[in-house]
């Protein structure tokens, strides 16, 4: 469905995405997962073909849309569509929900008007708006409420792929249960595949088959859900895994809090692009190899990658004794 091959797009001297590999089945869901500054907007903006690589390639369904002209990439637009982090800034308030949710099928010339009122009444009930909720705007609406309606207006084309760009961040936690609830059954109800771009691992859990790891551009650790969230491989990961908060207040969490200087994106530093802030890198007596040479994608059992030269020490005895030199916090 997508392919990604040495993906790189630079702003000035800044390298946001550098080289970065990535596959999609159709049917499947991907999560991107990374800190501010990795390089996920970026990736979710050339997936969409809104922005052009300075090298490599997006193929969607073997088209290559990284560097397609516009007039040939309109008619494969209807079957990749988007969700975006702030449902109010991608609504326009001066149009009701009816109109914004039917813009997808006016644009692509999708049914007559008769039947465009009733797809887009059938959209705003697959997502569980009230009927009315066609003839009021954006403002009328709470946030989880707008961000129904964007998948709704995302679903109008009946698209094989979304890309979903932190699509719950801006919510509180239990309208973010409720819009992941909803994603999840997208899938039992159309055939979709999903690109979800997101910060939390926590948030990836329950809906996606697959995660990729990202950290300054390049993807650190790739494979099942499941196996990353219960055995990550790369001490970044270890460390965006300790950071979530534990649904029990009374429980006590172990975290590895990072040291160090974040890299300057214009002057990334030599071999590992994480060892400026590496915990195991320190724990192991700061090794050369993590500064001198850069990390072979290897795979550590099947279909789960990791770019660490010692993601064989990544043990529960390292990341526990990593803990507890960091301190224990609430």
């Amino acid at each position: 469905m997508l392919s990604i091959h040495g993906l790189s797009r630079h702003f000035g001297p800044r390298p946001i995405l550098d080289s970065l590999d990535l596959e999609l089945a159709a049917g499947e869901y991907v999560a991107v997962v990374g800190e501010s500054g990795a390089g996920k907007s970026t990736l979710a903006r050339l997936l969409l073909a809104l922005e052009r690589p300075d090298s490599g390639s997006v193929r969607f369904d073997g088209h290559l849309i990284s560097s397609m002209r516009a007039e040939r990439l309109r008619p494969l637009r209807r079957r990749f569509q988007a969700v975006f982090q702030d449902p109010l800034e991608s609504l326009n308030p001066r149009l009701t929900v009816g109109r914004s949710v039917s813009e997808p099928l006016v644009a692509f010339a999708i049914g007559s008007s008769a039947e465009r009122r009733r797809r887009v009444a059938d959209l705003l009930a697959a997502v569980g708006l009230p009927e009315d909720a066609a003839r009021r705007r954006p403002g009328a609406f709470s946030g989880g409420e707008r961000q129904r309606v964007a998948i709704a207006r995302a679903l109008a084309s009946d698209p094989e792929l979304l890309v979903l760009d932190e699509p719950v961040s801006s919510l509180d936690a239990g309208v973010q249960g409720q819009i992941l609830a909803l994603i999840d059954e997208l899938r039992s109800s159309r055939p979709l595949a999903i690109v979800l771009i997101a910060h939390d691992l926590a948030v990836v859990r329950r809906v996606c088959d697959r995660v990729a790891v990202l950290y300054r551009g390049v993807v650190v650790e790739e494979g099942p859900v499941g196996e990353i969230l219960a055995s990550p491989a790369h001490p970044y990961t270890v460390a965006l895994l300790s950071a979530v908060p534990d649904p029990n207040p009374r429980n006590r969490k172990r975290r590895v809090i990072l040291k160090g200087d974040i890299p300057s994106p214009a002057n990334p530093p030599s071999g590992c692009r994480f060892h400026t802030r590496c915990w195991l890198r320190e724990r192991l007596g700061n090794p050369e190899r993590c500064s001198a040479e850069t990390p072979e994608f290897r795979e550590i059992t099947p279909d789960h990658l990791v770019a660490c030269h010692f993601a064989e020490d990544v043990t529960p005895e390292n990341i526990g004794a990593a803990a507890r030199t960091a301190g224990t916090t609430v």
